[in-house]
């Protein structure tokens, strides 16, 4: 699992795994899950960061785990 945020490009990509992406749906505006052959989801993609929130601050990302 990778996580990529571009700061120029305000934007912020979650990749479940390397599997080949096969097709990309727009879910809402700004949000696009990218699917792999047999239709499971593989990418998150979410752009326009900073004008969905006022909080976020892409320098201070965390991981938890439970």
């Amino acid at each position: 699992m990778r996580l990529n945020v571009g700061k120029k490009a305000d934007a912020l990509y979650l990749r479940l795994d390397n599997s080949r992406i096969v097709e990309a749906e727009e879910v809402s505006l700004g949000i696009v899950l990218d699917h792999n052959d047999a239709n499971e989801v593989v990418g998150v993609e979410m752009h326009n960061l900073s004008k969905r929130s006022s909080k976020i601050d892409l320098m201070d990302l965390q991981f938890e785990s439970n």
